[in-house]
């Protein structure tokens, strides 16, 4: 078998370097540490796969010869880091198991796989087809991943679950002790598709953040199976993520049907005065002490080594004296999702869910739950 292609440094580069971050880690098998590269027709295909997450980026090339073999990812992609820009020289010949790789005077002889041993792996599902533009999976995924579960006994938390909810496309992230979820508008999504949900885990939620952030002004194509998800852009970046088959957990409930009492105030102020007095919180718990009265909010640290802090913020608040205790991490990450402006703080008592919404942006729920201080 032999390959001859001739490519753009720069193209190839950034091409492996979105594949990259797919290949398996772990090496649970050579193979899964390698890219497989597919000559076909004007492009080079670029593939990896830790056998959950896949994707495939296509580059135009010039094609002298057909075929495909497999070449270790990061050692390639430290080469191409390297090499000036300009051509690329890539071939392969049947007699000999190497690549000779070739720009301007510098030369490389790579090992390699034959192509037929990387594992085969799919892109393409037609069936329940819909689309979104990168901005609105950026958006999905800027507001929510915060809320993730990183605790690997609770799968079903470890990623993003979507579903369509009253003619929209609903996102939820919730690790237990914040849930931030997200609607989006969209015509293009049949009702049916995603009625029973789907759980993105966290690998495939960054894969599909960077296929949107690779073609900003694109609509990225979704579809699903029992299995798995598939998204491709401009049918040049393909990706496919295995879904966790757990149920997620009733997510409604944690919700607060109505609340009692109602603060708001300026989402900048009260965020620059939370980042503030965390910096004498306990490094474990990030816990601050928030008292809310008429029209004021206090909010106070002590750290046993380090000494205290506390600060007032005006807020509008007319309900009665609470005293509540939270993760400090937690609001920073939740206020963050928003711009400037008000936002609001729905809350009943020291123990129960505290809802913070913002009419600037009223898609977005955030929950944080209060802390024991």
């Amino acid at each position: 078998m032999q390959v001859h292609v001739k490519v753009q440094t720069d193209s190839l580069r950034d091409a492996l370097n979105k594949v990259l971050s797919v290949v398996d880690k772990r090496n649970s098998r050579p193979i899964l540490t390698y890219t497989l590269i597919t000559a076909g027709e004007g492009f080079i295909h670029l593939s990896a796969t830790d056998l959950e997450v896949s994707a495939r980026v296509s580059v135009e090339a010039d094609i002298l010869e057909k075929g495909s073999f497999c070449v270790n990812a990061k050692n390639l992609f430290d080469i191409l880091r390297e090499l000036p820009t300009g051509t690329v020289d890539l071939s392969l010949n049947s007699d000999e198991n190497t690549l000779k790789l070739h720009c301007q005077d510098i030369h490389y002889s790579l090992l390699i796989y034959n192509g037929s041993d990387f594992p085969p792996i799919s892109f393409g599902n037609e069936n329940n087809k819909f689309s979104l533009s990168s901005s609105s999976v950026l958006e999905i995924i800027n507001k929510t991943s915060h809320a993730i579960s990183s605790d690997e006994t609770r799968l079903n938390l470890n990623g993003i679950y979507m579903h369509t909810f009253d003619g929209k496309l609903r996102a939820v992230a919730t690790d237990g002790h914040r849930l931030s979820m997200f609607d989006v508008e969209t015509d293009d999504i049949d009702i049916e598709t995603l009625i029973n949900g789907i759980i993105i885990p966290r690998k495939g939620v960054n894969e599909l953040k960077k296929i949107a952030e690779s073609h900003p002004d694109s609509k990225i194509f979704i579809s699903v199976d029992d299995s798995f998800l598939y998204a491709s852009a401009e049918n040049k970046y393909f990706l496919s993520v295995r879904l966790i088959s757990r149920e997620y957990p009733k997510y409604q409930k944690i919700i607060p049907a109505k609340s009692q009492n109602f603060m708001s105030a300026d989402r900048v102020t009260l965020f620059n005065a939370i980042k503030r007095i965390k910096i004498m919180s306990n490094e474990k718990s990030n816990g601050v002490r928030v008292k809310l009265g008429s029209n004021e909010m206090l909010i106070s640290a002590n750290h046993p080594s380090l000494g205290d802090a506390y600060e007032r913020v005006p807020i509008n608040y007319e309900g009665k004296d609470l005293e509540i205790g939270f993760n400090a991490k937690y609001l920073i990450d939740t206020l963050s999702i928003f711009d400037e402006g008000e936002i609001s703080f729905e809350l009943d008592n020291e123990h129960r869910p505290v809802v913070i919404k913002s009419q600037v942006l009223p898609h977005y729920l955030g929950i944080v739950m209060p802390l024991k201080l």
